[in-house]
């Protein structure tokens, strides 16, 4: 049985739903088991969803909607019911996910929500082209001007450290060049899952001796475990 909500109140406070959604529009990611957690029965995912989101207070006045994809993927009545709650319980901001494929049309969900600051997460996983397309069958590729435009659309990148193939200079440059261009980034240590993407022991022990500092700082989220948000799916 999986847990659907939470309170995250050490940094960024805020409450935090994981949310059923039709299935992933890419759903290739050699690295992802998320995606077991779709439907494509539209009334089971709203059933699932709306009590979810009646258990939002607006304490914190941010909510952040995580599901097995995009936000274009939640259903139009689970999206209606998170404006509801929205509107109801005056909440300010709220983070959606979005896969790059996405990235043109933000508007519509900003236009949708309008009057509350949207924060777009995306999972880049790596900056390293080959590394993101070959090992995470990620397909796409990106140069020094995307990700200037992207960082103005998009808060925040989520990358994925520790597997095997990855080197110490690649992780230490994908996190310097996700402080350079992006407002936030979640920096997420691979649990292995059952993919074909393998967890890097010896990196994870390099990593939290060199970088558990990050846990301080205010422009990254440091997820040792994929639970640490406190919301998963068994």
């Amino acid at each position: 049985m999986g847990i659907r909500y939470n309170k995250i109140t050490d940094k960024h406070p805020r409450e935090i739903v994981l949310l059923k959604s039709f299935p992933c529009k890419y759903g290739k990611c050699s690295f992802c088991n998320y995606i077991e957690d779709n439907s494509i029965d539209e009334n089971e995912i709203d059933r699932i969803n709306f009590p979810v989101l009646d258990m939002i207070t607006g304490e914190y006045k941010v909510l952040e909607v995580i599901n097995s994809g995009s936000v274009f993927e939640l259903t139009p009545g689970t999206l209606k019911k998170i404006k509801e709650v929205v509107i109801e319980k005056n909440i300010q901001v709220i983070y959606f996910e979005i896969y790059y494929g996405y990235h043109n049309r933000l508007k519509e969900i900003k236009n949708y929500f309008q009057g509350v600051e949207i924060r777009f997460r995306m999972g880049l996983e790596t900056f390293d082209n080959r590394f993101r397309i070959e090992k995470y069958n990620k397909n796409f590729s990106l140069n020094e001007k995307d990700f200037k435009a992207l960082s103005e659309k998009i808060y925040s990148v989520c990358l994925l450290v520790c597997t095997k193939g990855q080197t110490e200079e690649m992780i230490k440059k994908d996190i310097e060049l996700g402080l350079k261009y992006f407002k936030n980034i979640t920096v997420n240590i691979f649990i292995n899952n059952g993919t074909s993407v393998e967890r890097d022991e010896n990196l994870v022990k390099w990593f939290i001796k060199n970088y558990k500092h990050l846990q301080n700082d205010d422009r990254v989220e440091l997820l040792i475990d994929n639970k640490d948000l406190g919301v998963f799916e068994q």
